[in-house]
């Protein structure tokens, strides 16, 4: 499955695209839409620029591993729309973080709107709780929840 229209546009719009290098909340360098890690086998950096092009390959790329990151770990079925909201929540907090989550632990079990209802305890960057994490959680949870692809 591929992440769909309403789930991209919920990665960029609380991503945003920066071209220029910046720390998250977290600490951790990021360029693009939220991307982290290397680009071009560089590691980010203070400095770094990229062009909207690089951006947006950046952010299929990302996209294409959480979505086998979110394929590998759910063994039940799913709504596009759940699908995509799983893809952007694992894209903000990573496949590890995902995996190891009771969300995962109750949407594997059956049990979908207990796994809507953990969405939102993910709202924190460090212990401190971030507003637009909150505003994030609310969306994906709304997108989770709705019934039509």
């Amino acid at each position: 499955m591929k992440t769909n229209a309403a789930g991209i546009r919920l990665v960029k719009s609380f991503e945003g695209c920066r071209l220029t290098a910046y720390q998250c909340p977290a600490k951790v360098w990021t360029i693009g839409y939220g991307h982290t890690g290397t680009v071009e086998g560089k590691p980010i950096k203070a400095g770094m620029r990229i062009t909207e092009e690089k951006a947006a390959a950046l952010l299929q790329e990302d996209l294409t591993g959480f979505e086998k990151s979110v394929t590998n770990l759910v063994r039940v079925k799913l709504t596009e729309n759940q699908f995509a909201a799983l893809v952007s929540f694992t894209y903000n907090v990573g496949a590890g973080n995902l995996k190891r989550s009771t969300l995962l632990k109750k949407l594997n079990a059956g049990d979908y709107k207990g796994a809507a209802a953990e969405f939102i305890k993910w709202n924190k960057a460090g212990d401190i709780v971030l507003a637009g994490l909150v505003r994030r959680r609310k969306e994906e949870q709304s997108l989770f929840l709705a019934n039509h692809k």
